[in-house]
Formats: structure tokens, sequence, C-alpha cells
């Protein structure tokens, strides 16, 4: 999977952008093959889902963060329920950016997995790899945020990390009936850097800036789905 995060990046903070975006994303898709995901900022989520029904099933919309909470007296989080009732297929947990506590983390994919939802749980490091793997996300995705929207790319300033965290993800999947798919994220600009981070061990990337700050979209899109190829 390639799970573009807009962030609160204002290219993406329109309706109109998030659209574009989305948009991007499905004719990248159908092209090449591959799954994409898209996760626009919280308040774009029912525009995201909306456009990704238009332009095809090819796109899913992630939230980029939710609550374990449940819907009633909830004032002010992201509850499951509300962001699976728009359409979206799931969420990113525990990014850089919005870091939670170890016990949260696991009543947050426990409640996406009841709900039936898929879940991205981001990590630092190989240890946290290891150790979130073991609570059955969907997808593991290690990102430093040292490198986080630097463009320099995890795969050539720090590819033991890739190696050492899709081991310990690897490690930690064995026995389960579905274990974890391992991606990786942080400064992913080019072609290049999805095929090295492929042959170190991941089977998919998070990116954001990379694509968010592009001039061309889907261009920037189409250039990373090529590593895959």
């Amino acid at each position: 999977m390639l799970l573009v995060n807009c962030k609160n990046y204002p290219e993406a903070s329109s309706p109109a952008g998030v659209r574009r975006m989305v948009e991007a994303a499905a004719a990248v898709s159908k092209e090449r093959g591959i799954q994409i995901g898209v996760a626009p900022p919280a308040h774009l989520l029912a525009p995201a889902v909306a456009t990704a029904v238009t332009a095809g099933p090819v796109v899913g919309i992630f939230a980029q963060h939710v609550d374990p909470k449940k819907p009633g007296s909830t004032t002010g989080h992201v509850v499951p329920e509300a962001v699976r009732g728009i359409g979206a297929i799931g969420s990113m947990v525990n990014h850089s950016e919005r870091r939670l506590d170890g016990a949260t983390v696991e009543a947050t994919l426990a409640r996406l997995k009841l709900l039936g939802m898929i879940s991205v749980a981001c990590v630092r490091d190989a240890g946290e790899a290891g150790r979130y793997a073991l609570m059955g996300p969907d997808y593991v995705a290690v990102e430093p945020p040292e490198l986080i929207g630097s463009g320099r790319a995890v795969s050539a300033e720090r590819p033991e990390l890739i190696r050492e965290a899709a081991d310990a993800v690897a490690a930690a999947g064995r026995g389960m009936s579905e274990p974890p798919t391992f991606l990786c994220g942080a400064g992913i600009v080019s072609e290049r850097d999805v095929r090295k981070s492929f042959d170190l061990g991941a089977m998919g990337v998070l990116v954001a800036s990379g694509v968010v700050k592009a001039d061309n979209w889907r261009s920037a899109i189409a250039d990373l789905a090529s590593g895959f190829d």
C-alpha cells in the first residue's frame, strides 16, 4: 500500500484540495494497479470519501487519528464509529505528531479491529515495531521523527532501521493468521526511495510532504508508485 498523509498542509486542507488529491491517487491506482490510501485532515473526511466513491473504489480513505471512545458523551474526541459512518476504511494510530501511550495504542487498535476497520500503527524504531505488531494492527509503519518532512529518505539515511523493524514485525507476526504488513516512511520522495525500502523488507510506504508539497500530485504519486513494479 502507498498511503498519502495530507497532515494539515494548506495545499490539501480545503474541500477542493482534498478532492484533487483523491482524484490524483485514484488515477494512479487505476494505472498501476496498486492500493493507495489517502489520510485527509479530519474535517475533510466526508468530501474525501465522496470523491473516492466517484473516482472508483481504488482509493481508501483513512483518518489521521481516532480515539478509543464510544459514541455519546465524548465531546472533542474522534470516535471510530463516526469515522466509519462517513465511509473511511481505517485510521493511522500513534503518528509521531500525535503520539499515544502504549495502553491507548492497544485500546485504539482493539477498537478498530472490533469495528472491522484497518489500522496503521506508526512507530519510531524497531523496538516499538515489534511491541506494537504484537497488538495485531493491519500495518506497522516505521518513521524516525528526525527524518519526517526532511526530504532525506530513511531508506538512505538509516537503512538498518528498516531492516531491523521489518525483522521485528515478521517475528511478532509468526503464528498470526493475519500478520501485520510492514510499511516505512520519513523522507520518502522518489521511486528510488521506494525500491530501496522494498529491498530492505518494506511492503509499502507512508508519505506526506513528498506528495503534498509537490507541484504535480499525480506525477509525484505516479513516481512513487513506479517503485512498486
